[in-house]
């Protein structure tokens, strides 16, 4: 869980990073890079529910049947 935070802390700072250069240079690849940066951890957000879905429910679930 420690490093999913940390993980997602970088992500932000990439993306205030980017936005911030995006502002000094007025160069459009900052706002490119900072938009794929956020589909990355929306992506890296929905595989790390899915798995804790499948931990939380399923494998305990199986557990019970067994």
């Amino acid at each position: 869980m420690l490093i999913l935070r940390l993980l997602f802390i970088l992500f932000a700072l990439a993306i205030i990073l980017s936005g911030g250069m995006y502002l000094f240079t007025r160069n459009r690849r900052y706002l490119n890079l900072a938009w794929q940066i956020v589909r990355f951890a929306v992506f890296a957000a929905l595989v790390f529910a899915a798995l804790y879905v499948l931990e939380r429910y399923v494998l305990i679930g199986w557990r019970i049947l067994l």
